[in-house]
């Protein structure tokens, strides 16, 4: 374009540069692989995306994508600026894959850091968020990678956290905070509850499938979000009935209920309470 339709281009606001030598159309400014390719060309090669943007490239939705990570050899100073994180640390060329022409770590690898890194309540949603859907053969080959990333991994730190949070997974979480709710529950004390829990008749016919529950206990928990729980209201009601005739206690949580679970937890006692279950 030649210096001067670039400064023009910047001056009009056609044009954007997230960080100094990089220039990109500002209506790409909003996009993750535009930001990405952006963030790569102002750090150089070796270079790989890592952690959150990595995840979120590979897809996974419960990954926070407004800032940049990378990754660069221990060997390069390259310091971290606004909207840009760098990380040093070490990656040979099995971490990377190439996807749309973006050099970014494999799953499995990104998860792993992102597991000891990263947001407790986040992580926890994108590992069960790329277990979801997984036949169980490849579900647990996952996992399997997953561990072995952690068990190698040079930064000891986080490591016990982020192997709780994996074998907490399961794959089955219909969305992240469903997957927040799950974690938020046993780290109160209350008995790990198995998800999507199905309710079924003498003859084996399907009749309803619980979010989570204690089947022993016969309680039920249910993340009901905003426009889903509007539309399905008076059918969630009615349903809440015909499980209370059948001895089920069933607990609803709303999107509230994760940033202050207070109320939730103290529900959820109460009805523990009335089944006799003893909460650690």
């Amino acid at each position: 374009m030649g210096r001067r339709k670039v400064l023009e281009g910047l001056e009009r606001g056609l044009l954007s540069q997230p960080w100094r030598g990089v220039v990109v159309h500002a209506t790409d400014l909003l996009k993750l692989p535009t930001r990405a390719a952006a963030a790569l060309l102002a750090v150089g090669p070796p270079v790989a995306l890592a952690g959150v943007t990595s995840l979120a490239l590979h897809g996974i939705s419960a990954a926070d994508e407004r800032e940049i990570h990378v990754m660069v050899p221990y060997s390069r100073r390259i310091r971290s600026r606004a909207g840009l994180v760098v990380h040093q640390g070490g990656f040979c060329d099995e971490d990377v894959v190439e996807i749309d022409g973006l050099p970014m770590f494999v799953l499995d690898r990104a998860l792993a850091d992102f597991l000891c890194d990263g947001d407790k309540r986040g992580a926890f949603s994108a590992v069960d968020e790329a277990m979801r859907g997984l036949p169980a053969d490849h579900l647990g080959k996952l996992r399997e990678h997953v561990r072995a990333r952690l068990t190698d991994r040079r930064d000891r730190r986080g490591i016990h956290r982020a192997l709780m949070l994996l074998d907490l997974a399961t794959g089955k979480a219909e969305s992240p905070p469903e997957s927040v709710l799950r974690l938020i529950v046993v780290e109160a004390g209350f008995p790990v509850p198995e998800p999507q829990h199905q309710i079924t008749t003498i003859d084996g016919r399907k009749l309803y499938v619980f979010d989570m529950a204690w089947p022993s206990r016969q309680i039920a928990l249910e993340y009901d979000g905003y426009a889903a729980h509007e539309e399905r209201r008076e059918y969630d009601l009615e349903r809440d009935e015909r499980m209370a005739a059948r001895g089920w206690i069933t607990i609803r949580a709303e999107a509230a209920d994760l940033r202050d679970p207070s109320r939730l937890l103290s529900e959820l006692r109460g009805a523990f309470s009335r089944r006799s279950g003893r909460v650690a």
